[in-house]
């Protein structure tokens, strides 16, 4: 007599429901990163300078530009306000091609930039320890994100 093997769908499903949410997580945080990682990163051919803040609104702030080079001084431009944007400061920046915003340059801005894809790394760290049972992925998942959030903090 031969025993018959039962096949169960559920464990197929839980195993491809929870790599479809972290792949989701991860690519929302790359997604997010991006729009301002790709300015940082590739920089090549972008108008560099340094931003002196002179006054900040609820979202952004505004100061004098000086950019390397010939080009004279410019007081249009604006940065996004965050905590590490202080009002008299100056900071490095890129300008945005065929904008007036400017993102910042060098390791502060390249981790700034890549802060939302830090935040999806530990979202999807207890699904991957959880749902798909990869403890030592999961644990590689949390610390980098934790390493790219807290190097953001001590930098910026």
């Amino acid at each position: 007599m031969s025993k018959k093997r039962k096949f169960s769908v559920l464990p197929w499903a839980r195993i491809v429901a929870m790599t479809l949410v972290t792949l989701v997580l991860v690519v929302a945080g790359v997604w997010a990163s991006w729009g301002t990682a790709q300015h940082v990163l590739l920089s090549k051919g972008r108008e560099h300078g340094v931003l002196t803040v002179t006054g900040c609104g609820a979202e952004i702030c505004t100061g004098r530009f000086d950019p390397d080079g010939p080009a004279g001084v410019r007081t249009d431009l604006t940065i996004d306000r965050s905590v590490a944007v202080v009002k008299g400061e100056s900071y490095p920046v890129v300008v945005k091609p065929g904008t007036r915003e400017t993102v910042r340059a060098g390791w502060a801005g390249g981790l700034h930039a890549w802060l939302p894809l830090g935040g999806a790394l530990l979202l999807a760290a207890p699904v991957l320890a959880g749902g798909l049972r990869l403890t030592r992925a999961a644990w590689i998942s949390a610390l980098s994100g934790a390493a790219l959030l807290v190097g953001t903090f001590l930098i910026v």
